[in-house]
């Protein structure tokens, strides 16, 4: 017998925005490992009995830390704990939960998923964005714009996809928005499509700033926007001037 590892998303950083079955698991909880983008409003939901541990990965961290994180998944799992493994927004959008659980499955530990609101979703709603909508847009996708470095070359094709999308949401993106923005209109979206750069979403230091594709970068740079930000690209962006409720 082993034991059992959780992987949890803990939501897009209102930390009223976990979900009921993540907060029952969490209080259960032996051990914790817990990511960068844990806001303190969720830690201060592990209880004292836990052990708290930090795992975070800072953008351009090897390889090397994953595996760390995999193998003390392992070793704790063999002394037949309860282990919650704490993820910012959802486990299974860009945050290396389908790798643990591959990694798991393969070590024949049990393990169990609980989804989480992933900040692209969270931060958009929070702003007043509707990623769809029945007069803007029918498709939207979620798009990484910080590829594992061991890939031989990017696989996100950006100028294929400036016309197979209404919506486009890049998640840590924000280093390479220039270029990105400079691949999208290559690919023949309008320079003048409405984008809007979030940071920190749905805390109390969310912030906005919107523009289009040709300025916003400068427009970035200019309000100091920094991570963690995501990236909206596409008409509803325009949106947010009428139904956005954040005072």
């Amino acid at each position: 017998m082993t034991g059992k590892v959780y992987l949890v998303g803990g939501g897009p950083g209102d930390p009223k925005l976990i979900t009921l079955k993540a907060i029952e698991t969490i209080k259960k909880a032996d051990v914790v490992l817990y990511d960068r983008l844990i806001g303190k409003g969720i830690v201060d939901m592990i209880p004292k009995s836990a052990k708290k541990i930090y795992v975070g990965r800072d953008v351009g961290d090897d390889y090397h830390h994953q595996n760390y994180t995999n193998s003390l998944m392992l070793k704790l799992a063999k002394t037949k704990k309860y282990i919650v493994r704490l993820k910012g927004g959802d486990p299974f959008i860009f945050g290396r939960g389908g790798e643990e659980a591959e990694f798991l499955k393969k070590h024949n530990i049990k393990f169990e998923i609980i989804p989480g609101i992933t900040s692209g979703i969270g931060s958009a709603e929070y702003s007043g964005i509707p990623l769809t909508h029945r007069d803007y847009a029918s498709s939207v996708a979620f798009v990484t714009g910080h590829e594992d470095l061991k890939k031989k070359k990017e696989s996100v094709k950006w100028r294929k996809l400036a016309k197979s999308v209404d919506t486009i949401v890049i998640m840590m993106g924000l280093s390479r928005l220039e270029a990105i923005c400079k691949e999208l209109m290559a690919g023949g979206l309008d320079k003048q499509t409405p984008v809007a750069v979030i940071q920190n979403g749905t805390t109390s230091k969310h912030r906005m700033v919107k523009g289009n594709l040709s300025n916003i970068s400068k427009k970035v740079r200019d309000s100091k926007i920094a991570p963690p930000s995501i990236i909206i690209i596409g008409r509803v962006v325009d949106l947010s001037k009428k139904i956005g409720w954040r005072k």
